[in-house]
């Protein structure tokens, strides 16, 4: 893909600023398993325009770097796995005569797309050119048709979804919809279509469609055999089809070769389409005009909230590239909800919390840099709570699904509580939301990946955390639950205590320890004894090697990562998790090995160590040296992995985006800090720039600064907050967020010891035994026992 982007080498932060989206490498990501959309959007925009590719594989996010052309469509997401969604409401340009809409409505691509912010440009092996733009809830088509090969033409298949390829119930169904042929002066076309599924199995749900020429075509309509077939029914004038059974769509001929479309969608009605069309784009709003203002919401909502004077090209970059990609999803679907009236915002498109949350840091940083959105956001999740009975973990066209570990919307409502969101969220609703989680079995919706439980909502195998204390093989993904399942009850208790309901609070933080009710002392690699482990329901711990998560996928009893990995997950426990290590050394050797080449053979990309970055649960591995006070290790070890596997290049990231989780652990890194979601706790990491403002609003700010900074300096050696010398090597949300702050780094190229001070917090480790023959003592229990007695240790 070619990149039609200026990098701007600016002298001064003033012209920098002027347009930051000149930094932005939107093909990055795009190949290589990133699956990111390098089409157009606004920020948190509910349209996003782009191509759609077809070649044997499923392509997420519509593109694919080889393969035929199927359409340019306009609703999409970014950096998703699972299966294709969307890839619905879709232009082909054609040229000459088509006999069949339906089969003859594909084509290759003559030489490399072109992409910026603001602009998307496709070079047809027909000779079409196809230009796109888009604002929030519309979309601006350009074509230019050769002048020698025929009449110019679009098809509007209605039927057009992205397809899956993979199976297991996810592929996306078209289930019947409409076109009309609108002429007169205001000649349009308008309809809707009903699709089903996609990585969250989605129910059966309505999409409506409006568009416009810049010239009156000549047109046909068309009928499908059934709902799949080529084979044609009817091809004619009929001005309206509407079908549940069969494939519909419509023909637009031109005489021109340069052709114009606008389009809008909506979820509500046609009506609502056409108005968003109008507003958004009006009839005489150019391409150029619609790219330029897309490019200043993201300078103004986006980009410009982080500054800095640095002038390298390759860190601008990244910077940039990275806040872009965290600010496509989720989607601002407020004032489109078909499912109830409501004064609330509706967000939608949320993959997945699972990516975004719980060892990660996506919300977590849309909170600091979009405080507004995000208060909307969340708004908006314990809306869908109180109209359909589960706050959602994952979520896309109005359905919940995908739950992949536990109830991880607790983390991002604890997060936000405990940082100050208040507003117009009744915090009241948002605790019964997490309460119901926490003790509830939602339906099983018979997920094929997983039969045991439900994959749809809430938390599936409640029962044996309820009755055991901990989660057995009856239940697929247990280990991975019973990790996520205890800092979900974290997160309970956090909200609990801040609303001053100390026995719900005192109860859920008991909770919040049941992980180490999966600790089996005896599971043993590479000279390391003690690992999570399956259990059954008599308290026997089943065989287990700590470096062996079978498929890792959704039937066995860890989810995308080893034992080994999950081992380091309660953070919000880590002080008793260092107890059962043996201290403070071995905790750090058993870290140091982790990134240690050649330990880990299911790792042949990163060197076969048994850290991933490409999956979430080692998100936060690389600073957890921080409990132990070896920040150095921290700053070494997250520093080699950001350089070692993320580069503004299309095959720039070490695994699926995940709607931009990976785009944020970059950021993280570069600013210097790491967040412990649902706590208040900041972990110091160094950061990349000399300077860097983040603009927090209200008139607050956090401002970095570092000396001595190099690619080869990068060890802290001093570091002062709000202009104070500080010895600890994490901070709060107080000391630099809630009022703004600052940060000044001393950076050198050899480690120091200057973080001497007070460890990170371990809130759930406060009763933790604090001396080993107190806790050898307990240990001698039979802390198998069911019910609350489970927690013993």
């Amino acid at each position: 893909m070619r990149r039609g982007i200026l990098l701007h080498l600016a002298s001064t932060v003033a012209a920098q600023s002027a347009d930051l989206a000149g930094y932005v490498l939107t093909d990055t990501g795009s190949v290589g398993g990133g699956n990111t959309f390098p089409g157009v959007s606004r920020p948190l925009g509910m349209v996003k325009l782009g191509p759609d590719l077809e070649n044997g594989v499923d392509a997420y996010s519509g593109y694919l770097p080889d393969g035929h052309f199927i359409g340019f469509s306009m609703l999409h997401e970014s950096g998703t796995g699972g299966a294709p969604k969307y890839g619905v409401v879709n232009q082909m340009p054609v040229v000459g005569d088509i006999e069949n809409p339906l089969s003859q409505n594909t084509d290759t691509r003559g030489q490399p797309d072109e992409t910026e912010v603001g602009h998307y440009k496709s070079f047809l092996s027909s000779g079409v050119t196809v230009e796109l733009g888009a604002t929030k809830k519309a979309g601006l088509y350009q074509y230019s048709f050769p002048k020698d090969k025929g009449s110019s033409n679009v098809i509007v298949d209605v039927s057009h979804v992205l397809p899956s390829y993979r199976g297991q119930g996810l592929g996306q169904d078209y289930l019947g919809g409409k076109i009309e042929i609108k002429e007169g002066d205001d000649f349009h076309y308008e309809g809707y279509g009903y699709y089903d599924n996609g990585w969250n199995r989605a129910a059966k749900w309505q999409v409506f469609f409006c568009g416009y020429f810049d010239s009156t075509p000549t047109w046909k309509t068309f009928l499908g055999k059934d709902l799949t077939s080529t084979e044609l029914s009817e091809y004619g004038v009929e001005t309206t089809y509407e079908s549940e059974t069969q494939r519909l769509g419509a023909i637009f001929t031109f005489e021109d070769t340069a052709v114009k479309s606008r389009v809008g969608v909506s979820f509500i009605s046609e009506s609502q389409a056409c108005s968003n069309v109008n507003t958004e784009i009006p009839a005489d709003k150019s391409l150029a005009s619609v790219r330029q203002d897309t490019r200043d919401a993201w300078n103004t909502e986006v980009l410009s909230k982080v500054r800095t004077s640095d002038t390298n090209t390759t860190k601008l970059t990244q910077l940039y590239t990275a806040l872009y990609f965290m600010n496509l999803l989720p989607t601002n679907k407020t004032g489109e909800n078909p499912l109830w009236n409501s004064e609330e915002p509706y967000y939608d498109d949320i993959f997945t919390f699972w990516d975004t949350v719980k060892f990660r840091c996506t919300t977590s940083l849309l909170h600091i840099l979009q405080p507004e959105a995000y208060e909307e956001f969340i708004r908006s999740m314990i809306d869908i709570w109180r109209h359909e009975g589960y706050v959602s973990d994952a979520r896309s066209s109005f359905f919940n699904g995908a739950v992949q570990g536990g109830s991880n919307s607790d983390n991002v409502l604890a997060d936000a509580y405990v940082k100050g969101v208040r507003g117009k969220v009744d915090w009241n609703d948002g605790l019964s939301a997490m309460l119901k989680n926490g003790e509830i079995t939602p339906p099983n919706n018979n997920d094929p990946r997983d039969r045991s439980s439900s994959t749809k909502e809430g938390r599936g195998a409640i029962p044996d955390w309820l009755e055991y204390g901990y989660i057995t093989p009856t239940f697929a993904r247990a280990v991975t639950r019973a990790v996520e399942y205890s800092t979900n009850d974290f997160a309970i208790y956090q909200v609990s205590k801040g609303l001053g309901l100390t026995d719900t609070a005192d109860k859920y933080l008991k909770r919040s320890r049941y992980w180490r009710n999966h600790w089996n002392e005896n599971m043993e690699a590479l000279g390391f004894k003690g690992f999570m482990g399956p259990r059954n329901s008599d308290g026997s711990f089943p065989s287990q090697d700590p470096l062996d998560c079978g498929g890792c996928y959704w039937a066995e009893a860890y989810y995308q990562a080893t034992p080994w990995e999950y081992s380091f997950n309660a953070h919000h426990d880590a002080a008793h998790m260092i107890e059962l290590v043996g201290g403070a050394q071995n905790y750090s050797d058993r870290l140091e090995k982790t990134f240690e080449p050649g330990q880990y053979k299911g790792n042949g990309q990163f060197g076969n160590t048994i850290f991933n970055p490409g999956n979430e649960p080692s998100f936060g591995t690389p600073y957890l040296f921080n409990f132990v006070n070896k920040q150095h290790l921290s700053v070494e070890r997250s520093r080699f992995v950001a350089k070692s596997y993320y580069k503004p290049a299309p095959n720039g990231l070490p695994g699926n985006s995940d709607a931009g989780a990976m785009e944020s652990w970059l950021l993280w890194n570069m600013i210097g800090l790491y967040p412990l979601t649902g706590q208040t706790t900041f972990l110091v990491g160094s950061p990349w720039f000399s300077d860097l403002t983040m603009l927090l609003g209200g008139g607050r700010e956090l401002n970095i600064t570092s000396t001595g900074g190099s690619e080869e300096s990068f060890y802290v050696q001093s570091l002062r907050v709000n202009g104070e010398e500080w010895d600890k090597s994490w901070v709060t949300w107080n000391d630099l967020f809630a009022e703004g702050g600052s940060l000044e780094f001393e950076l050198g190229t050899q480690p120091k010891e200057w973080a001497t001070g007070e460890l990170p917090p371990s809130p759930a480790s406060v009763d933790s035994p604090s001396s080993s023959s107190r806790l050898r003592q307990q240990r001698r229990r039979r802390w198998w026992r069911r019910g609350e007695d489970a927690i013993g240790w």
